[in-house]
């Protein structure tokens, strides 16, 4: 029973990401809406600090808060 439940779940996996990838082809891509109108591109600096540097600083920034709630916590439950 284990082994055809994997076989369903499997083919259900490979189902449906087969058909998202037919259903977003890159050729739709090429052509261009009506009223269209894309700004200047991004540089490679803007670009890792936009998709690389931001979001690792965000989680630093998280999870200090975290630690510091934390150890907050931690202090009035010593005393």
């Amino acid at each position: 029973m284990d082994k055809k439940n994997a076989l369903r779940a499997g083919a259900l996996a490979s189902g449906t990401t087969l058909m998202m990838l037919l259903m977003t082809s890159p050729a739709l891509a090429l052509t261009r809406d009506d009223g269209d109108d894309p700004g200047p591109g991004l540089s490679v600096v803007e670009t890792l600090g936009l998709y690389v540097v931001a979001p690792i600083v965000l989680f630093l920034v998280i999870a200090g808060l975290v630690m510091v709630g934390d150890k907050s916590r931690k202090q009035q439950k010593q005393v």
